[in-house]
Formats: structure tokens, C-alpha cells, sequence
């Protein structure tokens, strides 16, 4: 039996007693060795100059793919079909010589992706959210993966001003088990991550007038949160003028952060918002540093942007596919994957004084473009959604499954009149061009992903990049 199932049959006072004692232990000791040798790694790492960066890039995607090669039937065909071998990548750019790896590649050949010079304790079973459609599993190095997860993780809660131990507000899709007399409940404290959870499926009115007096008791350094969640909570605050206790930083991540979000959350928060980007596969990390940069982290693995042609994009501005690498799975290798997800690469060089290459943000997923009738896409970053006449709205959502034609899902506030119905067929209308037919429809609630994730477009067409 697994500590956790154990854990799960004690009594709760018991259980949180343990997670006081846990908690005691200093985390660069809780988390291991692996943990506290990559943690002390990226804290000189992030001011090397660019030439020893990309060498020591350079020489941990040797490792990979001569690891791949040896060990991951998958990799070692594929060299060979080509007549390759690892000794022939001799740059970052001789990635190109590689074909794309995508989620229906790894589905129909997922045994030969796993290495095989592993044994089945070494290796953890995971799978993606599966928000855009069926969810994907692979394997992970147990032990190894996500120690190294973590000390990336902590490096950008330095860059936000968050230290080891500081109260934190955890608000992104956790469910609360704890059940007392007879109700589940809404919150529960981690003593071990000295961490505030709330439950992002529960947040009624009603809840989030308790959610704002718990958390002005607890007094958090850190909100940590999906930006639908927090931008929730900041709606809320605004409408009723509530305030909280203002915290050092807010940190987002797993859904992408539109304009009109970062603009409430910072202003009814109080504070900064440092947002990254990753995955579930462990394969990228992009982290947005105190001066607002999107820096994309070598250290973790190679991110390559591609445009529709399939070429590499270079020039300041340009969107491309984004398509990466990773270094810390040898248990399941993914070369040269493609994410699904869009970023506007950028030449500006930041004043932070860290050398690595940026994006100017995360665009969105493929599957977060809406098609219009001559088969153009619009991103739904290009909506911007902030603007007084959604004052009225609660909830809001895009749905499309003809080109050419989508409708605006909307959950009225009490406010809500006619009115406000013209307005937003305007507004949006004149950001959706003349090749759209917009509907608008009033339902009573829109529900969450099963990893308590808000999707601001529910798209059934398929979209292809680049093909």
C-alpha cells in the first residue's frame, strides 16, 4: 500500500499532524538531493553569457539523443531510416534533420517510446489534462523528473519574490476531500506547503464572500492560481468593492493568460502577476521574470518556434508553432514535439540581465482559434475582452462547429438587460470581421474541465498549422 492510500485511511487530525511534522523538515531536504543539486545548479546558471549556456544546452541534448538512441526503439528506427546517427547533430539547428513528434505518433507507438534500460520501478505513469480532446499518457523517471520539476519551479517563485516557506494561496483545480459533518469542504490547509488550497468547482457567491474572509485571516505571501480562477475571485472583489490583504506576488500558469485577466487580477489583488508557461509532459518551460520577460529555460530543454511552412521563425513579432525537447525524462523521450500551442517570438533583450532567448507571450492553443468563412483564424487573444460593456456578464464562453459561425455563450449577471445584448453583438462583431456570423445565447452555467479549468472556446473543427 502507497503512503498516500495509507494516509488516506487515518483519521485527519492524525493525517495533518504528519503534514505538520513533514513540514518541519526544510523543503531543499524534503525534496532530495536531485532538488537541491539542480536548485543550486539554476541559481549560477541564470547569468551565465550565452555561449556557455547554449554549450551546456548543447551538451545535455547529446545526452538525450544518444540515450534515445540506445535505450528507445522509437528513436533508434528513426535514425536509422534516415541514416543518421546522434553524432550527426552537431548544433541545435541539426534538430531539423529529426521528424515532428505528435500525440497520435506517441499513441501508435508507445511501448517502442519507452526506454528500455529502465525497470518498471524506475518509471511513473502520467497523463495530459486532455482539455482539447483525448488525454495522452507517458511515462516519467521516478524520482528524477519531478525533483527537477520542482527546482525550475522554485527558481521562478524566486524571480516573484516567494522564499521557501511563505504562506501561500493555492487556487487551480484542487479538489477538497475533507468531509466535516456530512459537507465537503471548501478549503483545506497543507501544513507541509504552509498552503491555503481553495476549491476552484465552488466558487458561488456565497463561497467566495467565506474564500476572501479565510484568506484575509491567512494573510498569504503568494497567490498561486489558473488565471479563469483568479480572474473569478478578482471579478468578484471588484463588483463588491472587497478588498484582501495585499500579497508580494501572483503566479499563473496552465491555461494562458489573456490581457482583460492580468489586467483585474493585478488591480484587484493589488499585485503583479508573473505568469509561465509548461506542460504535463515535462518537455518546456517558458517563465516570465520581474521585469515582465517571457525567457524560455535552456536548461530544461530546446524550444523551437515554426511557422506555417514549416520553416523557423526568426523575425520579432512572427508567430510560430511551438515545438520542443526536453531533458529531464529518459523515460519516455519526446524529441522534437509538437505542443499544439502558438507563440510570438521576440528579439528584445531584457534589462534583468538573463541572457535567454524570449517570446513576447503565448498566443494560445490551436484549438483556441476560431475560423472564419474564408478559412482565416482568429486568435482568442485578439478578442480582447476587457471592456465595461461585460460589466453585466458572469460567465462567458465561445463555441464553434461551422466555419464562419460561433456563438457567445453568456451567464448573466442580475444586472444583465437588453441592452448590454446589443452592445456586446457590437463590440464583438467588430472584433470577429465581416466574414463571421455571431449568435449569442444565455445559459445558466458553464462547466469547468474535469481539472477545474475554464475554456474560453469550445472549438469541434479541426485545426491544422501549417498543413
Amino acid at each position: 500500500m502507497s503512503i498516500r492510500n495509507l494516509t488516506n485511511k487515518l483519521p485527519y487530525p492524525i493525517v495533518q499532524g504528519l503534514k505538520y511534522i513533514h513540514g518541519a523538515i526544510p523543503l531543499p531536504i524534503r525534496y532530495g538531493k536531485i532538488f537541491r543539486n539542480t536548485y543550486k545548479f539554476l541559481q549560477e546558471s541564470q547569468w551565465w553569457d550565452r555561449d556557455k549556456l547554449e554549450e551546456h544546452q548543447f551538451r545535455q541534448l547529446e545526452k538525450l539523443l544518444h540515450h534515445a538512441y540506445a535505450n528507445v526503439p522509437y528513436y533508434k528506427r528513426i535514425f536509422d531510416e534516415r541514416d543518421l546517427k546522434p553524432k550527426d547533430i552537431k548544433s541545435i539547428d541539426d534538430l531539423r534533420k529529426l521528424p515532428y513528434l505528435t500525440k497520435d505518433i506517441i499513441r501508435e507507438n508507445f511501448s517502442d517510446l519507452m526506454t528500455k534500460n529502465y525497470p518498471k520501478s524506475k518509471l511513473v505513469y502520467a497523463t495530459t489534462g486532455g482539455t482539447t480532446g483525448i488525454q495522452l499518457g507517458f511515462y516519467l523517471e521516478r524520482g528524477v523528473t519531478n525533483s527537477k520539476e520542482w527546482a525550475f519551479i522554485c527558481r521562478l517563485q524566486n524571480w516573484a519574490g516567494l522564499r521557501f516557506g511563505d504562506k501561500k494561496v493555492i487556487l487551480r483545480g484542487n479538489v477538497i476531500n475533507r468531509i466535516k459533518n456530512g459537507k465537503r469542504q471548501l478549503w483545506e490547509y497543507k501544513p507541509n506547503d504552509n498552503a491555503l488550497i481553495l476549491s476552484s468547482y465552488d466558487m458561488t457567491d456565497e463561497n467566495m464572500i467565506k474564500y476572501i474572509e479565510k484568506i484575509n485571516k491567512f494573510k498569504p505571501v503568494a497567490f498561486l492560481g489558473y488565471p479563469s480562477s483568479l480572474y473569478t475571485l478578482a471579478t468578484f472583489m471588484k463588483d463588491r468593492s472587497l478588498r484582501i490583504n495585499n500579497p508580494k506576488c501572483i503566479i499563473t500558469s496552465s491555461e494562458i493568460l489573456y490581457p482583460h485577466q492580468r489586467e483585474i487580477i493585478e488591480k484587484h489583488l493589488g499585485v503583479k502577476i508573473f505568469d509561465y508557461y509548461g506542460n504535463a509532459e515535462r518537455n518546456v518551460l517558458v517563465m516570465q521574470c520581474e521585469k515582465g520577460s517571457y525567457h524560455i529555460i535552456s536548461e530544461y530543454g530546446v524550444m523551437e518556434l515554426i511557422d506555417e511552412i514549416q520553416n523557423s521563425v526568426q523575425k520579432d513579432g512572427e508567430i510560430g508553432e511551438i515545438i520542443v525537447t526536453g531533458f529531464n525524462n529518459f523515460a519516455m523521450p519526446f524529441i522534437r514535439y509538437k505542443t499544439g500551442d502558438l507563440a510570438i517570438y521576440s528579439k528584445d533583450k531584457c534589462t534583468c540581465g538573463r541572457i535567454y532567448s524570449r517570446i513576447r507571450k503565448i498566443e494560445g492553443r490551436l484549438q483556441e482559434l476560431i475560423v472564419s468563412k474564408r478559412g482565416n483564424y482568429i486568435s482568442m487573444t485578439a478578442i480582447n475582452m476587457h471592456s465595461d460593456i461585460f460589466d453585466n456578464v458572469k460567465q462567458f464562453q465561445f463555441y464553434q462547429d461551422i466555419p464562419g459561425k460561433v456563438t457567445f455563450n453568456i451567464v448573466k449577471k442580475d444586472t444583465y438587460t437588453i441592452k448590454d445584448t446589443a452592445k456586446i453583438y457590437n463590440e464583438l462583431m467588430r472584433k470577429l470581421g465581416d466574414n463571421m456570423e455571431l449568435e449569442i445565447a444565455f445559459i445558466n452555467n458553464i462547466p469547468k474541465t474535469p481539472r477545474g479549468k475554464h475554456r474560453f472556446l469550445i472549438q469541434k473543427l479541426e485545426i491544422k498549422y501549417g498543413e
